[in-house]
């Protein structure tokens, strides 16, 4: 994955992102609990915040040509699937069961953000 592919998946994210805040504006606006809308709000707003920093992260891999920023890149990617993904599903009646996979995009992005950090300290610009 280099800085094109990164930069390409977050833009597409933030579009998807845009759509789902859009659609759980106005689509889902009394058709789901407002405690569901909730939680499909906190998905939608993950997946903004981590894209726009993996969009921040790709400008960064275009600048060094690190390699190493692919491992942030796909961390965060894998997170915002996992994190935003199972909160989507959740929000929409799946299996709590599916919630198990919550911590673990969580736990993607954390990581995702610390490898970052380190990539930026052993590469100066």
């Amino acid at each position: 994955m280099n800085s094109r592919w990164i930069l390409a998946i977050a833009g597409t994210l933030i579009a998807l992102a845009t759509v789902a805040g859009a659609f759980g504006a106005h689509a889902l606006q009394g058709r789901l609990a407002p405690e569901r809308l909730s939680i499909y709000e906190t998905a939608v707003r993950y997946q903004f915040y981590h894209s726009l920093g993996l969009l921040a992260i790709g400008l960064f891999a275009r600048i060094t040509n690190a390699p190493i920023l692919r491992w942030p890149a796909l961390l965060i990617l894998v997170g915002i699937m996992f994190f935003s993904g199972s909160i989507y599903a959740l929000s929409f009646g799946a299996p709590r069961m599916v919630g198990v996979v919550t911590p673990l995009g969580g736990l993607a992005l954390i990581a995702g953000w610390i490898v970052f950090v380190v990539a930026v300290l052993r590469f100066s610009v």
